[in-house]
């Protein structure tokens, strides 16, 4: 059974996406998935895990009390032993958060590939999806007007991870 719910963000609706990341991330670093999927033209190390006020401690290694960027729960997760691949364009914009995460993650289960014609936005774990119009930046997770799916079920990740394997071959 899927369970699903499209969230519409941007200024006009005041909903943001930035709770429903940090919660999807949380679920993570608890039990994290074997295979995570990034798939994004456009990618900015946002901030994923408000621990200012240590609310995640419980759930960090070395906890402290600031912000965890995506880059830093994403390279976490690869220390945990999730296998993470993450899809962009070649695109500039894109090198700083890139570069964080190689210099930051478990080289053995981090897969980057750059894609020329790549525009799907989706990031998917083996029980969840976040799929839709939304790149991960700063605009599309604050300003821009949005329309995101998120899925719980092991189907429609299951979907998903297959679709990428067989699209991005050599990635998983």
């Amino acid at each position: 059974m899927t369970w699903e719910r499209i969230i519409r963000t941007g200024r006009a609706t005041g909903v943001r996406i930035d709770a429903v990341l940090a919660t999807v991330l949380t679920a993570e670093l608890v039990a994290p998935s074997r295979h995570l999927w990034l798939v994004s033209p456009w990618i900015s190390d946002v901030p994923a895990i408000d621990n200012t006020s240590g609310s995640y401690d419980s759930v960090l290694i070395d906890p402290s009390n600031r912000i965890y960027t995506l880059s830093e729960v994403l390279s976490l997760l690869t220390d945990n032993g999730a296998r993470v691949a993450v899809v962009v364009r070649p695109d500039p914009h894109n090198n700083t958060f890139l570069n964080r995460l190689r210099r930051n993650a478990n080289g053995e289960n981090l897969r980057l590939l750059e894609h020329e014609d790549v525009h799907e936005k989706t990031f998917c774990g083996d029980q969840w999806l976040l799929t839709g119009s939304m790149n991960l930046t700063l605009r599309g997770m604050q300003i821009n007007d949005e329309a995101t799916t998120y899925k719980v079920g092991t189907e429609a990740a299951a979907t998903a991870r297959l679709d990428f394997r067989h699209r991005f071959r050599g990635l998983e």
